[in-house]
């Protein structure tokens, strides 16, 4: 397995998926998310390489529609997914939400007493 270094910041969230591969169709749980990436657990397994498309309900309610994504890594009912085809007003909510919680985290950090750096 090679080391690379992401090029978006992921973020942990908890949120609904429902995925289809093939004839096939998942459903689970995203548990990080950045602009380009997610990480999620669910019932039907995937394999490295595998494409697939997601249907994310995001915490705040809004549903994130991924048409492709490709398999980057799996172990067990666990892989990440990059995001290989989005429409470009779904990927600028994408990016909206996740402007949303770096200020939320900034936010946090600054109440905890944390020094923060951009």
């Amino acid at each position: 397995m090679s080391f690379s270094i992401r090029a978006y910041r992921r973020f942990p969230v908890q949120c609904s998926v429902t995925y289809n591969a093939g004839p096939f169709q998942g459903q689970g749980t995203v548990w990080n998310l950045s602009c380009a990436g997610w990480r999620l657990s669910s019932d039907l397994p995937m394999r490295l390489g595998e494409s697939l498309s997601l249907t994310v309900t995001l915490p705040n309610e809004q549903c994130i529609e991924v048409p492709e994504a490709v398999v980057r890594w799996s172990r067990g009912q666990e892989f990440a997914v990059e995001t290989v085809k989005i429409e470009h007003h779904t990927h600028a909510r994408l990016q909206h939400y996740v402007k949303r919680l770096v200020q939320e985290l900034a936010e946090t950090g600054k109440k905890l007493g944390w020094e923060t750096t951009h």
